[in-house]
C-alpha cells in the first residue's frame, strides 16, 4: 500500500472492520466517575457502553480526546517505515481530536525530515466518519497515492448528512446542549428533538411528539432533504445507526427501505452503523439515526 490510515475511535468502526482493513484507531477516553478513564473500543465496546447507561439511568459519562502521545504512537511505526500517513478525525466542531493530531504531525515532521502526514477533519461523526474512513481504505486498496486520495475524500465530506433522535432528553440537558426550560417542557410533553448534522455542524431540525413518531419522522426528513437538494443517490451510501437495539428496529428498517424504493431512489449501497460513546454520552443508550454520504468518484485505471 502507498499510504497508511489512522483514525480516531469516533468513527465507530467495529473491531472486525479495523482488523480486516489493517488501519490504526486512536481511542477516545471514557470516564463514568470523572476520575478513572478507559479507552473507547479497547477497554469497553459500543454495545457494552450503551448497556451500562441503560442499566444505570443516573450515570452521565464523559469523553476525553486522544493525546499527542497517543497520536505519536500511532504515527511513528509508519513514519519509521517511510510510509505516508492519512489521519481522519472527528469534526473539529465537536472535539479537539483533529487539532491534537495536527499538533502531533507538526512535532513529528520537525523531528523526522522524511515524515509525511496528512490530517483531515472529516467534518463528520460516528458512522459517517466511519464511511469516510472506509472510502479511504477503498482508495488505498486501489493503489492510489496519498496525493491522489486526499482531494477525492475532501470532495465528499460535505455531502454527508445525519438526522437522528433519542429517547431521553436528560443526556442532552446534562451535557449542556439543552436548556433547563426546554428540558422541562420536552419531558412533560414527551417531545423529542430531531437533530441534523451536516458540514461539521449540529443543529435542531424540528421537534416531534412521541418516540415512535420521531423515529419515523427522521426518515421523512431525509427523503425531503434529498428532494429539496435534487440529489441523485446513485453513487451515495445510505444507512441507519443505533445505540442499543430496540424491538421495533427491524420494522423501522423495512419501512425505511420501502420508502426509499417508493421514492425511486437508487443508492449505491446500504450500511448499518453502530453509534458509539463519543455521541452516546450526549444521546444516552437509545439514539436512532439515518444518513447518507457520497462515495468517491475513482478515476479510471489505465
Amino acid at each position: 500500500m502507498k499510504f497508511a490510515i489512522v483514525c480516531d475511535s469516533a468513527a465507530d468502526l467495529t473491531p472486525a472492520e479495523v482488523k480486516e482493513s489493517e488501519i490504526t484507531v486512536v481511542p477516545f477516553y471514557i470516564s463514568f466517575d470523572g476520575e478513572h478513564y478507559v479507552k473507547d473500543g479497547v477497554d469497553i465496546g459500543a454495545l457494552e457502553f450503551h448497556q451500562k447507561l441503560a442499566e444505570n439511568p443516573n450515570l452521565y459519562p464523559k469523553t476525553s480526546m486522544p493525546t499527542i502521545p497517543d497520536y505519536g504512537e500511532a504515527f511513528y511505526p509508519f513514519v519509521k517505515e517511510g510510509l505516508p500517513v492519512l489521519c481522519i478525525c472527528l469534526t473539529g466542531k465537536f472535539s479537539g481530536s483533529y487539532q491534537t493530531a495536527v499538533n502531533t504531525k507538526l512535532l513529528m515532521e520537525s523531528d523526522v525530515e522524511s515524515a509525511k502526514i496528512h490530517v483531515m477533519d472529516s467534518q463528520l461523526a460516528t458512522g459517517l466518519e466511519g464511511v469516510l474512513v472506509k472510502e479511504a481504505i477503498r482508495l488505498r486498496d486501489l493503489d492510489l497515492t496519498l496525493e491522489e486520495a486526499v482531494p477525492l475524500l475532501e470532495d465528499i465530506r460535505r455531502s454527508g448528512h445525519i438526522f437522528f433522535t433519542t429517547k431521553d432528553l436528560k443526556y442532552l440537558r446534562h451535557g449542556g446542549r439543552l436548556g433547563a426550560a426546554a428540558f422541562a417542557v420536552g419531558s412533560v410533553l414527551n417531545i423529542k428533538p430531531i437533530l441534523r448534522m451536516s458540514n461539521g455542524e449540529l443543529d435542531s431540525k424540528e421537534i416531534c411528539r412521541g418516540q415512535k413518531r420521531s423515529i419515523y419522522r427522521i426518515v421523512d426528513i431525509l427523503l425531503e432533504t434529498v428532494k429539496e437538494k435534487k440529489l441523485d443517490l446513485r453513487g451515495y451510501l445510505i444507512g441507519t445507526g443505533i445505540g442499543l437495539p430496540f424491538p421495533e428496529y427491524e420494522e423501522f428498517l423495512e419501512v425505511f427501505h420501502r420508502k426509499v424504493e417508493e421514492n425511486d431512489l437508487h443508492p449505491d449501497g446500504w450500511v448499518k452503523m453502530q453509534i458509539g460513546a463519543t455521541i452516546g454520552v450526549h444521546t444516552g443508550p437509545f439514539p436512532v439515526g439515518v444518513g447518507f454520504i457520497k462515495r468517491c468518484a475513482v478515476p479510471a485505471q489505465n
